[in-house]
C-alpha cells in the first residue's frame, strides 16, 4: 500500500511540474530593448505572452549594457522589438548577434518617418527619438500589431485598438496643450538633440543642446558651450530642460555661464521611471513633459 501510495504521490508531482512547466514554455517569448518599447509592447499583449524588456528604469538607451544570461535570452526570443536609428549603441553587437541566429526582430524605426538630426554636428544621422510624437507611435503600433498577432496571443488585437485610441487622445492633449505657448516662446534647449520629431510635429524651435551631437556619449567643447550660450541670448528662452536619463550638471553650469535668468526644469525623455518616479509608463511620460514644456514656455 505504502509502494502504491508514494508512486502515486510521484506521478502526481511529475504531473504538476509538467503543467507548469508547460504553462510558462506556451508563452510565447518577446525581448524588447528599451523600456519605452518595452511599456508599449506590454500593453498590446497582455498576459498572452512573456515581456522581457532589457533596459533598467532611468538607464541610458545609448550605454546600458546586459548581461550573458540576458544576452542568450535574446538569441532564443520569439521575437525582438528594439528601436533601431542607432539608439542601442551599446547593445549593437547582440542584436547583430540574435538576428544572425534567425531570430525574428521588430525594428520600431523601420515604421516611422525617419527625420535626420536638427545638429550638424550629427552629420545627417537619423534622429532615433521617434517617441516624443505621439503620431509616430502610433505609426509603430500599426506596424507591430500583426507581428504580434502572428506569434498566436488572441486579445492582441483588442489590446492594440484600445492603446491607439490613448496615443490617439494623447495626441490631442499634447496638440491643444502646445497651441497655447506663443510661437515666438516655442524653442527648447536640452541636455542633446532629443525633441527633434516633437519641434517638427508641434512647432517648436530646437535652439541647442549643451551636447551638441546626436549621442550622450558626446562631450561638449568650449566653443559650444560658447556658441550656445549666444543661441540662448538670441532666442530669448526662459527655461531649458535637463533630461532625467543625463545629469543635468552641464545643463547648470550652462544656465549660469549665460549671465541671465534661465530656469532649469527636469524632463523625462530617453527612459521610463520606475514605479515610484514621475513617469512609469510611456503616456504618463508624455503628459508630465508636455505639462512641464508649458509652463516652462508659456508666459
Amino acid at each position: 500500500m505504502r509502494r502504491l501510495l508514494a508512486v502515486a504521490l510521484t506521478g502526481a508531482l511529475l504531473a504538476l511540474t509538467g503543467c507548469a512547466g508547460g504553462a510558462a514554455s506556451d508563452r510565447p517569448l518577446v525581448v524588447v530593448t528599451t523600456n519605452i518599447l518595452g511599456d508599449v509592447v506590454s500593453h498590446l499583449v497582455g498576459d498572452d505572452v512573456e515581456v522581457m524588456t532589457l533596459m533598467r528604469p532611468g538607464a541610458d538607451p545609448h550605454s546600458f549594457e546586459i548581461s550573458a544570461a540576458e544576452a542568450a535570452r535574446m538569441r532564443s526570443a520569439d521575437l525582438l522589438v528594439a528601436n533601431g536609428l542607432g539608439l542601442e549603441e551599446g547593445l549593437q553587437q547582440h542584436l547583430d548577434a540574435a538576428a544572425s541566429e534567425g531570430v525574428q526582430t521588430f525594428v520600431a524605426g523601420d515604421a516611422v518617418t525617419v527625420l535626420p538630426y536638427t545638429s550638424t554636428d550629427a552629420d545627417g544621422a537619423d534622429d532615433p527619438h521617434f517617441w516624443t510624437d505621439p503620431a509616430q507611435m502610433i505609426a509603430v503600433v500599426d506596424a507591430l500589431t500583426p507581428v504580434l498577432e502572428g506569434l498566436g496571443a488572441p486579445a492582441v488585437t483588442e489590446h492594440a485598438a484600445a492603446y491607439r485610441a490613448d496615443l490617439e487622445t494623447l495626441d490631442a492633449e499634447m496638440t491643444t496643450a502646445f497651441a497655447a505657448i506663443p510661437a515666438d516662446r516655442r524653442a527648447l534647449v536640452t541636455n542633446h538633440h532629443v525633441f527633434g520629431y516633437l519641434a517638427d510635429r508641434f512647432g517648436f524651435r530646437v535652439v541647442g543642446a549643451v551636447i551638441p551631437g546626436g549621442t550622450t556619449l558626446a562631450a561638449p567643447s568650449t566653443s559650444d558651450l560658447a556658441d550656445l550660450v549666444s543661441a540662448i541670448d538670441e532666442a530669448g528662452v526662459p527655461t531649458i530642460f535637463a533630461e532625467s536619463s543625463s545629469p543635468d550638471r552641464l545643463v547648470r553650469a550652462l544656465a549660469e555661464e549665460a549671465d541671465r535668468r534661465v530656469t532649469v526644469t527636469e524632463l523625462f525623455t530617453e527612459s521610463l521611471t520606475d514605479a515610484s518616479g514621475g513617469a512609469p509608463d510611456y503616456l504618463t511620460m508624455m503628459r508630465v513633459n508636455t505639462e512641464r514644456i508649458t509652463s516652462g514656455l508659456s508666459p
